[in-house]
Parts: C-alpha cells; structure tokens; sequence
C-alpha cells in the first residue's frame, strides 16, 4: 500500500461532489460532523455556501501518483466576511481606506461553523512521517492558490493545535478568540451536575427549568429516524424569526436542513419545544460529534421565560451525560452561558496576509489582542466561574 511517500499533486475542485465520499471522509475520520463529505455537500447542495453567496468552493485535494487521495482542505473564495466568526472587518475597512482591495480572500473553514476541527484533512490510515509531508504539501497549496487568485489574505479558522504549528512554520499569524464550553468530568446525571455548582447558582437553573415546565412546554430530544420533514419545516421557521428579530441573515437554506436530516440523522440531535397542544414553538439543532455536543442554531416562534436556557444549555448538558460525551461547545460569544455552567476556552485561527504593510500591522494588533484575550479568560474563570472548585 502506498505510503504517501511518493509524488504528491494537488488538485482545486468547485464543488465536494468532484471528490469520492469515501475518500474526502477517509481523510476526516468521523471524530467531526462539520468535516464529512455529507456535511459540506449539504451547504453546497442546498445553496448555502456556493459562489452566488459569496462562498465560491476551491476546495483541495492532495493524490499520489496511483491517484489515491492522501488529503484534503475545505477552502472557499469569499466576497465578503459573513458568516466565519472570527472578525476581520476591522482590517477590511483600514486596507480599502488606504486604497487596496481586501476582497476577494481565501478561508479554509467550515462555512457558519465555529467549530474548532480538523481543516488539514489526512489520510487516516498514513504513517506519521507522511502526515507531516501531506501536511506540508496542503498549505503549500493553500499559499499558492492565494498567489494564483491575487487575494490580500488567506484565513484558517478553528484549526487544531497540531495544525497550529505547522501554519505558525508557514509564517501565518496566530489569532486567539474565545467560546465557553462545559467540561463534562463523568457525571452520571444532571443532578451530579448540578451538585458541582455553587448553591445560587444550582438554585438559579432549578428555578429556570421549573419556570419553563409550568410554562407546560415539553421538551423533546429528537434523533435519527425519530426527526421527520415535518420537524424540519418547523425548525426552518423558528430559524427564520430568530434571524429576522436580530437583524440578522439567515445564511442556511431550508433544503440544508432537510438534507442534513436525510443524509446524517444519527450525528443530529434537534432539541423541539412544544406547548400543551403539541403545537411547535421553538427548537435548537446539535450535531453529535464522537466526544462532545456541538450547539449550532436556535430558534422559536413564542416567548418563553428562560425556554433559550432550557433547549439549548439544558437540555444539552442533559444529552451529553447520557451519551458519555465529555464536552458540550455552545457556540460563540455569550457571557451569560458561563453562570450555566459553560467556563471560557479559547479558540484559534491562522492569518496569511500578501501585503507586508498589512501584515505588519495585522500582526501588531494580534499581539496585543492576544494578551487581552488571554485575560479576559483568566478573569471569567477566576471571579465567574459557577462551580465550587476552580478546576471544575
């Protein structure tokens, strides 16, 4: 069997379905949902991130010389800096201020995911060595394609450490940016979690989950076969609303939603808040990754005290018990998830910009970003943190 040791050639595809199934996900393992071959032909299939939404896919792909794919990146042209989750906007509007065109650039992500992951996808089943040397080759063609395209700027968001290290040897710029995570140590039930938390602060989250329940809303935890079409036209309206109260832009399509529930229905938990008569009123949709819980979209069509807490934090916390995950990730931004247990992590991103002037200035400013950031999360975890010990 080939060991990776021999010519790599890189190739740029337009859309996923140009590369095998069983070969993309031979590279990603099944550890995260977001980088399966199943997730990211979703977004393009549905129409959610492709190049009329300024998601244009140059996706790469790393062969041997006997063709056999030895790794893989999910890499977008992009038009504009929605959607990402680390903010570049700052450095957009100071580059066409001074007269130069920020846009197009390059982002090697998973579109509308802040989700840290793999992004230098390999073949699972190489050699150490030769990991290292797809590794090395990856980036090459990340740098190469940035030069071919003329973009100002190339970003890897949510990279994994060791990747990290092998895009700080490339000279990209390290980027540090915050989430809040609940760490699950072996509770066997909410209630050992609950146990874990300062006395107000379990006194707080009782008195919520009671305000919601004699809401007389039921709660339902909806996976595999269980979520049907009609659950997910419920959702896509929820989702709606949701965007629409916060002025904001509801990048996924309904079909995205149907798709993912036909494609990969035993990675999805969707949460669905119900009032008495069985009508639908809200929900929150995770992906079930093989150690921790990703909250990704919430939505509801009524108001109820606290049923935000209860379907996306609770109900959660509740799931990954059960199923022995050892983390749940809530998603960005959120001071109010550390008193419900999430504690403050910090995330990563990698910056390669063209412009030396740009760079130095970028880089100047993730300097001091980092040391603030850095801070803040030993601050929160200090003088916020809801559990009794400090290491909880």
């Amino acid at each position: 069997m080939p060991d990776g040791a021999d010519a790599i050639h890189i190739e740029v595809i337009s859309e996923i379905a140009q590369v095998d199934a069983a070969d993309w996900n031979a590279c990603a393992g099944d550890d995260d949902p977001f980088i399966s071959h199943a997730f990211l032909d979703a977004l393009e299939q549905s129409g959610s991130a492709v190049g009329e939404r300024g998601w244009l896919p140059q996706h790469l792909v790393a062969r041997n010389s006997d063709g056999r794919v030895l790794g893989a990146t999910p890499l977008y042209l992009k038009s504009h800096s929605y959607g990402e989750y680390v903010f570049d906007w700052g450095w957009a509007d100071a580059y066409e201020r001074a007269g130069r065109q920020y846009y197009p650039k390059l982002q090697c992500a998973v579109p509308f995911t802040p989700v840290t992951g793999p992004r230098l996808l390999i073949n699972q089943e190489l050699p150490a060595a030769s990991r290292n040397e797809v590794a090395h080759t990856l980036i090459a063609g990340l740098t190469e394609v940035a030069r071919r395209h003329d973009v100002s700027s190339l970003h890897v968001t949510f990279p994994t450490e060791d990747e990290r290290e092998h895009l700080a040897e490339a000279d990209f710029l390290p980027r540090i940016g915050l989430q809040y995570h609940l760490h699950n140590p072996g509770y066997q039930s909410f209630d050992d979690f609950l146990a874990a938390l300062q006395s107000r602060k379990r006194k707080q989250i009782k008195r919520e989950r009671r305000e919601v329940a004699d809401a007389g809303l039921k709660l339902r935890r909806l996976t595999g076969s269980d979520i049907e079409p009609r659950h997910w036209d419920a959702f896509y309206a929820f989702y709606l609303r949701t965007a629409d109260k916060r002025w904001g832009f509801p990048y996924l399509t309904e079909e995205f939603f149907h798709e993912i529930g036909r494609r990969m229905p035993e990675r999805i938990l969707l949460v669905m808040a119900e009032e008495a008569d069985g009508t639908p009123v809200a929900g929150a949709l995770n992906l079930i990754g093989r150690h921790a819980l990703y909250g990704r979209n919430w939505g509801a069509i009524e108001d109820y005290d606290f049923l935000h807490f209860e379907a996306c934090y609770y109900q959660a916390i509740e799931f990954a018990i059960e199923r022995g995950l050892s983390r749940v990730e809530a998603g960005a931004q959120g001071e109010h998830k550390i008193q419900r247990g999430y504690l403050p992590v910090a995330t990563h991103s990698a910056h390669w910009i063209t412009d030396p002037a740009l760079e130095q200035a970028v880089d100047d400013f993730l300097k001091r970003e980092r040391r603030a950031v850095e801070a803040q999360i030993v601050g929160l975890r200090e003088q916020h943190s809801p559990y009794k010990h400090a290491d909880s």
